[in-house]
C-alpha cells in the first residue's frame, strides 16, 4: 500500500496514464473534454494500489473528470454514503460509462437504495432515471416480491419511447428481465419490445447478443 495521497496527486497519476487514442474512444462513448483517456485496466491497478480511501474518492468525484470519477468509484465505501450523496452522484456522472460503474460498484452495494429507487425512476435527470431503472431491473430478477410487474410493463410501454437514451438502456434491461424471468409476462414483454423497436438494428460484435428485447429474451430463454 502506498502512502496516502491527496486529490491533486491522484489526478497527476491519472494524467500520466492518459492516452490520446483512449481519449478519442471515450469521447465516442459520451465523455467530454474533462478526461485523460486512462484505460480501465490502469484505473483498476491504481485503485488496487491505493486501496479503499473514502475521502480521496469523494475528492476525485468532485473533480468532474471522467477518469477521476471512475477511480473514485473504486475507492469509496458505499455504506458510508448517505442516500442524498448517492442521489447527487447519480446526476453528476460525466458519461454513461461512469454511470454504469457507479451503478455496479456503488449503488447496488449501498444498503438503503429502495427508498429512493422509485423517485429515481421518475427523475427528469437522465442519469438518475438510468440508475433507478437499473436498480429495478436487478430487483425484477433478485427480489421481485412486492413489485407490480403489470404496472412496470405499463410504464415501460408508455415511457420508453420518449425517455432519454441514457435511461432507455436500463429500461430496456428491465423489460428484458421481466420477459426472461417471469414467464407469465413474457408474451407482453416480447410484444412491447417488438412494437417499440428499440435497438432493433443495434450493431453487435460476432458472438454477442443483440440488445433488441425480443432477440435478447428469446436467446436467454432458449439457452436455459
Amino acid at each position: 500500500m502506498i502512502a496516502a495521497m491527496n486529490t491533486k496527486q491522484a489526478m497527476a497519476r491519472l494524467e500520466k496514464l492518459g492516452d490520446e487514442k483512449r481519449r478519442a474512444f471515450n469521447a465516442k462513448r459520451g465523455a467530454g473534454e474533462n478526461q485523460f483517456g486512462v484505460k480501465t485496466g490502469d484505473i483498476r491497478k491504481l485503485a488496487k494500489e491505493i486501496k479503499v480511501d473514502h475521502d480521496l474518492g469523494l475528492g476525485l468525484w468532485a473533480t468532474g473528470n471522467a477518469d477521476g470519477q471512475m477511480l473514485a468509484i473504486l475507492l469509496v465505501r458505499p455504506k458510508d454514503l448517505t442516500t442524498d450523496q448517492l442521489t447527487s452522484m447519480t446526476s453528476e456522472g460525466t458519461c454513461e460509462w461512469v454511470a454504469d460503474w457507479l451503478s455496479s460498484y456503488v449503488i447496488k452495494k449501498h444498503p438503503d437504495t429502495e427508498p429512493v429507487r422509485q423517485d429515481w425512476m421518475a427523475s427528469k435527470d437522465a442519469m438518475t432515471a438510468r440508475a433507478g431503472w437499473s436498480l429495478t431491473a436487478t430487483r425484477v430478477v433478485k427480489s421481485p416480491d412486492g413489485l407490480d410487474l403489470v404496472a412496470l410493463l405499463d410504464r415501460l410501454e408508455s415511457e420508453m419511447p420518449t425517455a432519454p437514451p441514457q435511461a432507455q438502456w436500463t429500461m430496456n434491461t428491465c423489460l428484458v428481465n421481466i420477459g426472461i424471468h417471469h414467464k407469465k409476462h413474457r408474451k407482453r414483454a416480447l410484444a412491447i419490445g417488438e412494437a417499440l423497436g428499440l435497438y432493433r438494428d443495434y450493431p453487435v460484435s460476432k458472438g454477442c447478443t443483440s440488445p433488441f428485447a425480443p432477440i435478447w429474451i428469446d436467446k436467454m430463454v432458449s439457452g436455459r
